[in-house]
């Protein structure tokens, strides 16, 4: 329901399809692909039956579902103006637009590979520090078409999938956690979504009020 309302919103107001936004901005809706698994970063209002038994967060190789949406946001104490570029190295929280809750982690053990939970957590957009993860990536911006990591600013530990699948209730699904070091596991890459576009007001200066859609 939050997606359609948000896409009804996009549409109300103009929005353009097209290509030529390179990079991934504050306040942009958007699925994140692991690379090495093809699955795409997934939650829903499902609880995990061990560990912090918040909500869980997983990987599905679904391209439609709109339980992969999220929301790139800035954190409490450095807010991400919309349409802004997100900076290599900079902090963002990223949250699960159908049911409000941040991506987050801490140190309980995930149920499959016993490596450091990854769950939804918060209300309305709003939780704590351990909601804060580091954009890794290679040069002064996310650009879209690259492989990046997310490394989580409490732990240290980074976004990964190694591809054990859960059974029931959420069969086939795949187990997403922290792991400490770099591999092909933790690279993610933004897909489909609405990418808030920044454009220039009459008089020169920055206006991020204008986004562009992609799907």
């Amino acid at each position: 329901m939050a997606v359609a309302l948000f896409l009804l919103f996009s549409c109300v107001f103009g929005l353009s399809a097209g290509t030529e936004l390179s990079f991934v901005t504050c306040g942009s809706v958007i699925k994140l692909l692991n690379v090495r698994h093809n699955v795409r970063l997934h939650s829903h209002d499902v609880r995990y039956g061990s560990g912090s038994g918040q909500q869980s967060v997983t990987g599905v190789s679904a391209v439609e579902d709109s339980n992969s949406y999220w929301s790139v946001r800035g954190t409490s104490d450095a807010l991400c103006h919309r349409g802004t570029p997100v900076k290599c190295g900079q902090t963002i929280r990223l949250t699960h637009v159908n049911t409000g809750r941040n991506l987050h982690s801490h140190y309980f053990a995930s149920p499959l590979s016993s490596n450091q939970e990854v769950s939804a957590f918060g209300e309305e957009g709003e939780g704590d520090h351990l909601d804060e993860w580091t954009v890794q990536c290679g040069g002064s911006i996310w650009k879209r078409e690259e492989a990046v990591r997310f490394r989580h600013r409490a732990t240290d530990a980074l976004l990964s999938v190694t591809g054990e699948q859960y059974g029931r209730p959420i069969h086939g699904q795949t187990e997403v956690h922290a792991m400490s070091s770099p591999s092909q596991h933790s690279l993610w890459k933004a897909m489909e979504g609405i990418f808030m576009k920044p454009s220039e007001s009459p008089a020169g200066s920055r206006d991020y009020s204008h986004p562009h859609t992609e799907f």
